[in-house]
């Protein structure tokens, strides 16, 4: 079944003829996209699966590395450890919300789940559709760059707490592969696919564009915490891609981006974590 076929919430007229879309797309391809069978409930159920889960896979990892006579007092210390279960957790937390959002598509609506979820081919019209995939990843590169550069021009005042990965080289390596295979699938279906229809059909679309591009980087706030510059390029990061997702009606594009600034990012700081030398860490 496609998802033209169920009886999706209708849209408000309101809001796609007020706010128009970053592109000139017919109307009935606005409908579709933004024609989810979601609503704001389902994404507010989010955060309680989120934080339900994490707390199920922090307690059984904790408990596993009990068996390595490793005791909750040690893993509440600042410790590789408990950055290790940190970092595990956020990885399975993140598989585990893929898997609701699945269950939720696929046996609640009887629809496929990428498509439905906005993963849908890129159109290109007439330019190669590799050609257009290499323009995104160049975009991707570029952003980090420009991204990288502001950043270093105001650099925080104090250590962020991000840095305390970066001072072992173990988690270093699981951070910068978790932030190009893990991170840009999963953020991109949450944010771009599952709450951005729901907020442009709301709000209309610029101002759904802004909305989940501010909610998705203020979301990383903890990491960068202490250092506000970087989180208002963060929230600038995000608007960017959500941009890109609306202008094409599809969560690829912004995936490409997202996994080609991340892997900017990644291979900077690996460069310079196990370089010969010692360059500026990104910021």
């Amino acid at each position: 079944m496609n998802p033209g076929d169920h009886d999706f919430v209708p849209l408000d007229s309101s809001a796609s003829n007020s706010s128009p879309g970053p592109s000139d797309e017919p109307p009935a391809a606005q409908a579709e996209d933004l024609s989810v069978p979601w609503g704001w409930l389902d994404v507010a159920m989010i955060v309680p699966v989120a934080v339900g889960t994490m707390f199920l896979i922090v307690m059984l990892l904790a408990g596993g590395l009990a068996l390595f006579h490793l005791s909750m007092p040690q893993l509440a210390r600042p410790s590789s450890q408990l950055l290790f279960v940190a970092i595990s957790a956020q990885i399975l937390m993140e598989i585990a919300l893929l898997g609701y959002l699945a269950a939720q598509i696929r046996w609640r609506e009887s629809l496929p789940f990428w498509r439905t979820i906005g993963w849908r081919p890129l159109e290109t019209g007439h330019l190669p559709r590799g050609v257009a995939y290499f323009g995104l990843v160049c975009g991707g590169i570029l952003l980090a760059a420009v991204v990288t550069l502001a950043s270093s021009a105001f650099p925080p005042k104090h250590p962020l707490p991000i840095e305390m990965v970066f001072r072992n080289r173990p988690l270093t390596v699981l951070f910068a592969l978790t932030a190009v295979l893990v991170a840009p699938v999963v953020e991109e279906t949450i944010f771009r696919g599952y709450l951005y229809p729901v907020a442009a059909r709301s709000f209309g679309r610029n101002a759904g564009i802004l909305f989940t591009g501010t909610l998705f980087g203020l979301l990383h706030g903890s990491q960068l915490w202490g250092g506000w510059w970087q989180i208002g390029l963060l929230v600038l990061v995000g608007i960017l891609f959500t941009w890109t997702r609306a202008a094409t009606r599809t969560v690829l594009s912004s995936f490409l981006l997202h996994v080609s600034y991340n892997s900017v990012q990644a291979v900077a700081l690996l460069i310079a974590m196990f370089g010969p030398r010692h360059f500026p860490r990104i910021g």
